[in-house]
């Protein structure tokens, strides 16, 4: 491979966590008697906590209360991911494992907070792959900011441009590609909108499919 160092996303990308994170909110609005919006929903995918405050806000306006509701939805999702395993998307080991014998480090740069983060990964049985995790709770500008894939760069001190992202979020191919990274997109909840598929990066609609494009490259 050409590429000095891979980073990946985590939620949606290596761990099926995105549909467990709607579930939870689907059933708070429930709860709360307030309308699944999913153009809303989805639009926060790949963000972190503060990014997502604000979209929620402006897209339910009076409808919901944030400081109410985000706990809620928190207790939801959280009572599943602290205790459980989250499965593994398809093809994930094949790929991590394929990346481990070119001697290629891999490190994780997720919006998650660091904590919850490593958790999910050790509960997983992922965490040994990975060198090192930057989050969400340790950037000022969450994505589609470029600034946690130059962070995960620079801890790495690997030229971003040397570096090779793996993402299933919109908002996470927008930061993975400011920040001069060559860029996999494999589809999870969310297609690529017309803006993101101008980006130029490559798109997989499975992991299984971008294995087999970088063996072949």
């Amino acid at each position: 491979m050409k590429y000095n160092a891979a980073i990946f996303d985590m939620d949606g990308l290596l761990l099926d966590t995105e549909k467990v994170c709607m579930t939870a909110f689907k059933q708070t609005c429930i709860e709360m008697n307030i309308p699944f919006k999913q153009d809303v929903y989805l639009s926060i995918i790949g963000r972190n906590q503060a990014g997502i405050k604000p979209i929620i806000e402006q897209g339910y306006g009076e409808l919901l209360d944030y400081s109410v509701f985000h706990p809620r939805w928190m207790q939801r999702y959280l009572a599943v991911v602290e205790h459980q395993a989250i499965p593994v998307k398809h093809s994930v080991i094949a790929l991590l494992e394929w990346l481990q014998t070119h001697n290629i480090p891999m490190v994780v740069a997720t919006s998650t907070h660091n904590a919850l983060a490593q958790k999910k990964l050790r509960l997983a049985g992922l965490n040994h792959y990975f060198s090192h995790i930057t989050s969400g709770d340790e950037v000022t500008h969450g994505k589609p900011n470029p600034e946690i894939y130059l962070l995960a760069a620079q801890r790495l001190n690997i030229d971003p441009k040397l570096c090779i992202a793996f993402e299933d979020s919109n908002n996470g191919v927008k930061a993975a590609v400011s920040a001069n990274m060559a860029t996999l997109q494999i589809i999870d909840l969310v297609e690529p909108d017309a803006d993101t598929r101008a980006l130029g990066h490559h798109i997989f609609n499975t992991m299984d499919e971008a294995l087999t494009f970088l063996q072949s490259h």
